[in-house]
């Protein structure tokens, strides 16, 4: 019965096709045993003649090969169908429950406990890929509020010391009014650089609550759309902008705002550090879209190409009305929002590049 049934193609079966298949098979059996029993029982009458315990010691025999069969096919159906795939998913449970999440669960065959195992395989994986997007974000949000917490010691000591200075001083009036009124001038300057930090800090939060809205364009258009954006960005700087293509048209499913939204930042980052161009160039490669934008500047120095992507960073730059060091930053969320990662460097004849790529289905 066991060779009979290894060589049996049951991974190919349903639970229902192996169940029937188990049954038929079975039931041959039991009847071959049967008749082989009546068979034996038959010699059994003629050897003794008619005795009274042929007929039962028959029927129990009968009785005890159907039970033997059923528990057989028992037996066979759950060590040949259930056994491996609910073994599989028990040590799957258990390392879920154990928050162990790095493993893979497989199960070759096309039934309905395949099926069961992929679509938990597939669980897993989000559920894998859902951790590490929370655990990054916690951590990001973690060095977010620290930089932060570091860029408010200033403005706060400067205050601190005002405030002091004033109330020590002014109520004996040793202090002359232009000396009173630049303090509170240099007051008011890092009060609203402190309203800036906060409305940064608001706009961060925002950005998580972004959705995406997928169109399917062809690239030139996109491209067309973005050197135009970009062109603009760059004249008011004159800085010559020059754009290259390095793939056909095709058609591909973003969001185009948020593309737009990245490449603007990006530019607009490249030509506040150009010397006289920018160049933007697209590449095309299966499933990503990728746009590198360079300058002919100075370049990142060491500690920008480590922290430019960090909240807040400015090199040696601070405007607070118009730079919090949110540009680079806010195109790697949206970056990784669409799939996609965003990186910095200096190119290899000097000034700094920045390269977005973005994750899409491409339709060719």
């Amino acid at each position: 019965m066991a060779k009979l049934m290894n060589r049996l193609p049951l991974k190919r079966f349903s639970l229902l096709q192996s169940f029937i298949l188990l049954c038929v098979v079975t039931l041959i059996a039991v009847l071959v045993v049967i008749t082989m029993e009546f068979s034996w029982a038959e010699n059994l009458r003629l050897r003794f003649g008619e005795t009274d315990w042929v007929l039962p010691s028959l029927v129990a025999a009968v009785l005890l090969t159907v039970a033997t069969g059923i528990v057989t096919m028992a037996v066979l159906f759950y060590r040949w169908k259930l056994k491996r795939p609910l073994e599989l998913l028990k040590q799957a449970s258990e390392s879920i429950s154990a928050n162990n999440l790095s493993f893979k669960i497989s199960y070759d065959s096309r039934d309905e406990m395949g099926e069961l195992i992929a679509a938990f395989e597939n669980m897993r994986s989000q559920l894998e890929k859902n951790v590490k997007t929370l655990w990054r974000s916690v951590e990001e949000r973690k060095q977010l509020n620290a930089i932060f917490a570091h860029d408010l010691r200033t403005p706060l000591s400067v205050l601190k010391g005002n405030a002091e200075f004033l109330a020590t001083y002014l109520p004996e009036k040793k202090l002359p009014e232009e000396k009173v009124l630049d303090l509170i001038h240099t007051m008011n300057l890092h009060i609203l650089r402190l309203e800036s930090y906060a409305e940064a800090m608001n706009s961060i939060q925002r950005l998580e609550d972004v959705l995406l809205n997928f169109k399917s364009m062809d690239t030139i258009s996109l491209t067309t759309l973005l050197d135009s954006s970009g062109e603009q960005i760059a004249r008011q700087f004159g800085i010559r902008f020059v754009s290259s293509l390095k793939y056909d048209n095709a058609s591909i499913h973003v969001d185009p705002y948020l593309v737009m939204q990245i490449f603007e930042n990006v530019v607009a980052n490249g030509v506040r550090y150009a010397s006289s161009q920018v160049n933007v160039r697209y590449d095309l490669q299966e499933d990503t879209m990728k746009i590198t934008v360079s300058d002919d500047g100075p370049g990142f120095s060491d500690e920008a190409l480590v922290k430019a992507v960090l909240p807040f960073y400015r090199g040696e730059v601070w405007d607070s009305s118009e730079h919090r060091g949110l540009g680079l930053y806010i195109c790697k969320v949206f970056c990784e929002k669409h799939e996609g990662s965003l990186q910095v460097a200096n190119g290899p004849h000097g000034g700094g590049s920045v390269t977005v790529s973005i994750g899409t289905q491409v339709d060719k």
